[in-house]
Formats: C-alpha cells, structure tokens, sequence
C-alpha cells in the first residue's frame, strides 16, 4: 500500500486472496437518458416572450390623457413595475416547481442561483409598486402621500390584502437568507415558504379584480389569468400530481435500516417498477416517510445506488430533525418519492476523465455514480472523512473502483490537517486539469475544494457540485 502522507493512502484494487467483488459492482443498471437541452431553451425564450406581451399589454392599457393628468406618470409607473413584480413571481414560482426540463439540463445550483438573484428584485418591484402608486394618487389629490398610503390600505378593495401577501413574502425572502438558515430548522423554513402560495393568491386577485391594466381591458385579463394558471398547474403537477402518480405506482416502502458509520445510517426500500423510474447515478429526491411523525415533511437525500430489480438506497447522516430520526424507521414504512433532481450525473461530463470527491457522507452518492458511468471511463475517486471510522459505503466504494480498474485515494483527518488546496490536488492527481471534478460534501469544504480544483486549472464548466433544497 503506497502511502501519500500520513493521513491518505492510495487504496489499491483487491485480488482474488483480498477480496470478493460483490455482484453490485459487476451489474450496470438501468439509467436515465440524456436530457433535452432544447427544453430548458425553449422555455426560457417562452419566458423572454411573456415578458414583452405583459409589458406590451401594460403600456397599451395607459391613456395620454391619463399621462397628462396631475400624477399620471407616476401612477402608470406604479402600474408596471406592478405588474412587472407579479411577473418576477410566476417566474420565481416555477424556478421553485423542480421543472424537470430546467432541472435535468442546468443543475438545482444554478436554479437555486436564479431564484435567489430574482426574488429580491420582485419584491423590490413591488414594493415600489406600492409606494408610486401612493405618491401618484396622492399627487392627483393634493394630499400627503403618506396619507394616501393609509387610504389605499384602509379603504380601497383588495389592498390590505395584497400588503398582507406582501409581508408574508419578505417573511419568506428573510427566512432564506444564510444567516436566517442557519437558526430555522428546515420544517419551519418549509411551513414559512407554504405562506408563499397564499401570498400569491392575495396579489392575483388584488390585481386582476381592482387592476386598472385588466379592469375594461378583456384580452389583458384573459392573458393574465391564462398565465397565472399555466404556472400554478405546473406546481401543482410537478410537486404534487406526478410525485403522487410515481409514489402509488412504485408502492415504496422500508425494508432495512442499517448503520454503516458512526452516525450515518442505509435504509433500504423495496418497490416495484423501479427500472422505469428516470434515475441516473448522482440524482437526490424528497422522500417523504408516512409515520404519524413524519408524513409531513419532505427532506432531500441523494441516492446511494441505483435500482436493483425491486430495491434501492439513501444513505443518510444524523444531522437533527427528521434525518436523525431515520434509524428507528420501521419495515413496511410506507414511502413517497418526489423527484428525482439535479444534473449531478454523468450527462454533465464534458470529457471521460473524472475525478469524484465525496466528503463526510457526501460520499453516499458515490456509488450511484460510479454504477452508472460508462465502463471506459477513467476514475479516480476521493473518500475524505475525519476517521477511517467514518468512511461512508468504503467497502463498496472500493470495489466498484476497483471493478473499472480506477484509483481510489482515501483521505482522513481533521480539516486543519487535511488542507486539500491546489497543489495538494495537483500531487494527488497530476492529471486534474484535464479532468471533471464532481464534488459532493458539505457546502462550506465543498466550496472550498472547487476554488482549489479551479486553482489547479480546471475549467469552471467542469466543475460540478449540487445543492439539494431551495
């Protein structure tokens, strides 16, 4: 056994007098197709498209006598950065609906980006949609524009509830900031999000009822309404018809849970038809187990293997609320699957040189992947852990690495100790800079490692890291 220092070591491939390769690594399953890229393409142009009708249909709405008026401009400004903001959110909202055209093609990361570069802007078109609305009145009454506030609020149809929609959507944009992450758990951060659809509900019948765009103006409204339900059955297809569908179809349910390191436990889940299920190696889903506990809550966990005739894995570590809970899961625990997401996959390689670095029980997802990469794929594989111990599937992770005739480096230690920055990557694999990296750990060593790999002259499009919620 070579040694690299003393907290890695370079894990060379079994023989026949070391080990047994299980029949896990000698089967390739079943994989999920490439993505349609067109997909993500058109829709984006689609959105591109509604943009212009609603601004089109807006500024067409406005009247030059209207303009001319005391506090004209001001108003018709209120008007579109209204409808402008309302936009921003349908558009937010099916960032949001795990679109698996957007989701397959671009990553849940630059989904993830997308929504929370967009979302501020909505609001602070809104919220500047209030306040020249305000002033545009009170310039056409000669009043205070604060008093013109406290009169839209209190006495015209709809507002107070359109300004209750839009608290409950900055209570949802602050939830979301890291700090705010950080001091939620992930049930109430769900529960503040749920508001969300309410707060949407508000804002639509707040302007298509009181809406100086839509009122007398019947194409308008048609379009508006047209788009409001277009996205609203996108969610409600993508986050609740198809995962129900999948979830009776496939009839999911526990049949193991084992502990395979310290705090890291395996449940196994038995099926039927899961060869039909679009899975590819590197994907995650919500899975949702219905005990009287837990059947509420949806929590994302990659994939640990792919199916196997009726079974397959998540591989999940004990991090509080619900993932701590898992290891008193009982056989015969019902489950229901959302997904799978995230283009985490062996379609988002550019080349078929890779290097996979699985940190912590980042590393459960490892094996999903290497099942599913082509057989002339070169590998090399990263298992990072603080102790041997904690060397998440290192047996199987091993083996499968071996099967393809790969390199399997195992590094542990303390973060301190273990500083993988450029040129120790560039000592552990030369050839890193004609590799894809695809990284998988916790967010803040998983960050860092990119910058390293991209120190070390890896090209950012094959860099690959996926975040698994919103």
């Amino acid at each position: 056994m070579g040694k690299l220092s003393g907290c890695a070591h370079l894990v060379p491939s079994p023989d026949a007098d070391t080990a047994v390769m299980p029949a896990t690594a000698l089967l390739r399953p079943r994989s999920a197709s490439p993505p349609r890229v067109w997909w993500a393409d058109a829709l984006a142009a689609l959105a591109g498209l509604g943009l212009g009708i609603t601004l089109a249909l807006a500024i067409s709405a406005e009247s030059a006598g209207a303009l001319r008026s005391p506090g004209g401009i001001t108003t018709a400004l209120g008007r579109l950065t209204g409808l402008v903001g309302a936009y921003g959110l349908l558009i937010v909202l099916l960032l949001a609906a795990r679109l698996p055209a957007i989701e397959r093609v671009v990553g849940q990361n630059r989904v993830i980006g997308w929504h929370r570069l967009l979302a501020p802007w909505t609001l602070v078109l809104i919220a500047a949609h209030g306040v020249l609305i305000a002033v545009g009145y009170a310039q056409a009454a000669g009043i205070h524009p604060a008093r013109q506030l406290s009169i839209l609020i209190l006495s015209y149809p709809w507002v107070l509830a359109a300004t209750v929609g839009f608290v409950l959507l900055v209570a949802a944009g602050v939830s979301s900031y890291r700090i705010a992450r950080r001091r939620l758990s992930h049930e109430t951060w769900w529960v503040v999000h749920l508001y969300t659809y309410l707060a949407l509900a508000l804002a639509f019948a707040h302007q298509i009822i009181t809406g100086a765009s839509f009122v007398g103006h019947p194409v308008a409204r048609a379009w508006w309404i047209a788009l409001w339900l277009g996205a609203i059955g996108a969610v409600l297809t993508h986050r609740i018809g198809q995962p129900a569908l999948r979830s009776l179809r496939h009839r999911l349910r526990v049949i193991a849970v084992e502990r395979d390191a310290p705090g890291v436990v395996t449940v196994i889940l038995e099926g039927r038809d899961l060869d039909r299920l679009p899975l590819a190696g590197g994907q995650f889903a919500q899975w949702r187990f219905l005990t009287r506990e837990r059947w509420w809550q949806a929590h994302p966990y990659s994939l640990s293997s792919l199916p196997r005739g009726d079974h397959i894995r998540i591989t999940v570590k004990d991090l509080g609320d619900h993932s701590g809970g898992l290891a008193s899961l009982r056989p015969g625990t019902r489950v229901a699957l959302e997904g799978p997401y995230g283009n985490f996959t062996r379609h988002a390689c550019r080349g078929d040189r890779l290097l996979l670095v699985g940190a912590g029980v980042g590393a459960a997802v490892l094996p999903a992947l290497l099942e599913d990469l082509p057989e002339d794929t070169d590998v090399v594989v990263i298992n990072r852990a603080s102790t041997t111990a904690d060397l998440v599937l290192r047996e199987e992770i091993t083996s499968l690495v071996s099967a393809r005739g790969g390199a399997l480096i195992e590094l542990t230690g303390s973060r301190s100790d273990v500083r993988l920055d450029a040129d120790r990557l560039r000592r552990l694999v030369p050839d890193i800079a004609g590799r894809d990296v695809y990284v998988c750990g916790p967010d803040e060593l998983a960050s860092s490692l990119l910058r390293s790999a991209a120190e070390a002259g890896v090209a950012h499009e094959r860099l690959h890291h996926e975040a698994f919620s919103l």
